[in-house]
């Protein structure tokens, strides 16, 4: 699946759930890990959990891969690795303390809207 096929099943599956704020990184000119970082704000760790488990079944139905996914328990901060886009969804406080979007906007990367 091409990266801009699955960034968009990702923002769907985001959005179908009501997340906030949704940011999209383009970090291919600074990491190998992944091509896009796609980060979201869920109002609750009840919130952040259904966004992840949506934005999860949806990927899975277009199928696509999930690769891991991490911080299902606390359900503050909940990655879920795609390949080549991975999903960050996170209590606003959370967000707001780790700054993810300044990390990897700092030097080259770009935001898209």
């Amino acid at each position: 699946m091409k990266t801009e096929q699955l960034q968009k099943i990702v923002i769907d599956a985001l959005e179908e759930l009501k997340a906030e704020e949704i940011h999209v990184i383009d970090v291919r000119d600074n990491t190998t890990i992944t091509d896009i970082m796609v980060i979201a704000s869920g109002n609750s760790t009840r919130h952040v959990k259904s966004i992840a488990d949506n934005l999860i079944l949806r990927v899975k139905e277009e199928r696509g891969h999930i690769i891991g996914v991490e911080g299902e328990k606390e359900a503050e901060w909940i990655l879920v690795d795609c390949g080549d886009v991975v999903a960050h969804v996170m209590l606003p406080s959370v967000r707001d303390f780790y700054a993810l979007e300044k990390l990897w906007t700092m030097e080259h990367t770009k935001v898209n809207p």
